[in-house]
């Protein structure tokens, strides 16, 4: 179960959850919350609710940290989290839920360019698995790009029945606000952040070998991007007022996004990795994109056009060729291994035989 239908399961779930944050996110910054600020509460709360995990499942378990570890841990705070986070909700900021979740698109892209040059990754050309992981990653960024600058005509789906005042009194501040929105930085900020991630997982998946207690891990490593992120915070708001939970959007979606989608995201995406490697995880964030265009519509009265939905669709079509790609590589090096145990069990039998004919002679 854990091999096969349990792994994809747990990723489509983790994608939902950052869909979802990524409304709630983007509520929170149109109410005048800092990006900055967000992140660094968010690390704060994941801390706080990975802590007790770490303390009673793995504190017997876990390996003896080492200095190559604590080093690969501090990687993977200024990568996965400060790094990526930080220019995510600075781009999500000057930019729509739709649009960032297009461009984080290109993460399968970048990590699996990452992979091959890591070594984490083959490259049999001639094999169909190889073939079609090179394909379904084009097909993705493709899909994901034809979103991002084709919009076509609007579909006929009527307006969402869901009214939620809350997020239309925000969609209409945001809309008599000027400068929200930046064609240039927004777009950088979010290709920089794909890039920052997918560094993550390629450190992750080399961690995970020598230090597999993702509790432990995903512990200490919010606990540095807090102090990272605090600092950061700190040099761009000093406010005291920009730092108030008292609305009920920044405080909700700060235990969210700390909660959910750092403290358990990121287990069992460190989990997944460990199991799939590190391409199989990240080629699931088109399934991200899909839900977060379906759930701005319903809560944000967002319109879904053609290219949307003709986007997501070839962004469905790549993730499908990239995982068939990968479950085949898979089954192909299950299958050698098996074939050259059966050779070396033969090989072992013919030695023993030819031993008892010369004890017998």
């Amino acid at each position: 179960m854990a091999s096969g239908l349990l792994p994809f399961l747990v990723m489509f779930i983790v994608q939902m959850a950052y869909a979802v944050m990524n409304i709630t996110s983007k509520l929170a910054i149109q109410s005048g919350m800092n990006p900055f600020v967000l992140v660094a509460y968010r690390q704060i709360f994941a801390t706080a609710a990975m802590a007790p995990f770490a303390y009673f499942l793995e504190r017997r378990t876990a390996p003896r940290l080492t200095r190559p570890i604590m080093f690969q841990i501090l990687l993977s705070s200024l990568t996965g989290i400060t790094g990526n986070q930080l220019l995510f909700f600075v781009g999500l900021k000057y930019s729509t839920a739709t649009i960032a979740c297009a461009l984080i698109n290109l993460l399968p892209a970048f990590t699996f360019i990452l992979a091959v040059i890591f070594r984490q990754e083959n490259v049999r050309m001639k094999t169909m698995g190889s073939q079609a992981k090179v394909l379904g990653t084009i097909v993705c960024v493709g899909g994901a790009l034809l979103l991002s600058f084709y919009h076509g005509e609007i579909i006929g789906l009527g307006e969402s029945k869901i009214h939620w005042k809350y997020a239309e009194r925000m969609q209409q501040r945001d809309q008599d606000s000027s400068g929200k929105t930046n064609l240039l930085l927004g777009p950088f900020m979010l290709i920089l952040s794909a890039l920052s991630w997918s560094l993550w997982f390629i450190i992750q998946a080399k961690m995970s070998d020598k230090y597999p207690a993702p509790y432990t891990s995903t512990t200490y490593m919010c606990l540095l991007a807090s102090i990272e992120c605090m600092v950061i915070a700190v040099c761009f708001e000093r406010s005291t007022s920009a730092w108030s939970l008292t609305d009920a959007m920044r405080l909700t979606c700060s235990l969210y996004a700390g909660i959910i989608c750092t403290g358990l995201a990121y287990c069992l995406m460190s989990w997944t990795i460990q199991r799939k490697g590190p391409l199989y995880v990240s080629v699931f964030t088109p399934l991200q994109l899909v839900m977060t265009a379906i759930l701005s519509w319903a809560l944000l009265r967002e319109k879904i056009y053609v290219g949307t939905a003709v986007g997501s669709a070839i962004i469905v079509v790549g993730l499908y060729s990239v995982l068939w790609g990968k479950n085949k590589e898979m089954n192909m090096d299950d299958g050698s291994g098996k074939e050259m145990n059966g050779n070396a069990k033969d090989v072992k039998n013919d030695v023993e035989l030819q031993g008892n004919q010369n004890l017998t002679n």
